[in-house]
């Protein structure tokens, strides 16, 4: 019987972890961010709750600009109960071809990977709730659909748990 309950908490574990981007690798078109993150873009999003009832939704407007290996990534977001926001991301491309990027809500450096057309990173971001801080994690996806569109899908979580998702389409204007 401790035999089935073991297994049985190793298959929910796995089942709560996210595929590798690896497994993407394959996967066409291939997603360069420099190339896709650069000029203008804008962004529609919605924000789920913990029930996946919808929250906010949102549009962005993006101005990627790149330098070699150094990336901009200035967001100005407009969500539909009136409230602005800004973000101003900092991206290193690495030797390994990996990213690094810091933003004005990010704590720490937030680190990444793509394959293919996928890229995958995970950071911790400072939330308003209810007027208060709170730092959340966003396991965050992105998806290359053709050369001018990406879809992104972040599951965000607070103690190892999802409290809520946030989906998004990005096009090249």
């Amino acid at each position: 019987m401790k035999k089935y309950i073991l297994v049985i908490i190793t298959l929910a574990l796995l089942s709560c972890s996210s595929p590798s981007v690896e497994n993407y690798s394959d996967t066409t078109p291939t997603l360069k961010l420099n190339e896709f993150f650069n000029g203008e873009l804008v962004a529609h999003g919605m924000v789920l709750d913990i029930n996946g009832a919808l929250s906010r939704r949102f549009v962005a407007k993006i101005t990627g600009t790149w330098q070699g290996k150094q990336g901009t990534l200035d967001e100005k977001f407009e969500y539909d109960d009136g409230e602005k926001d800004t973000r101003v991301w900092q991206l290193t491309q690495l030797e390994d071809g990996s990213f690094q990027g810091t933003a004005n809500d990010v704590i720490g450096v937030a680190t990444g990977k793509s394959a293919g057309a996928a890229f995958y990173w995970r950071y911790d971001l400072e939330i308003i709730v209810d007027q208060e801080p709170l730092i959340v994690t966003l396991d965050d996806w992105m998806y290359l659909i053709d050369e001018n569109m990406l879809l992104n899908k972040s599951q965000i979580i607070k103690y190892g748990v999802e409290v809520g998702e946030v989906i998004l389409s990005i096009r090249k204007l």
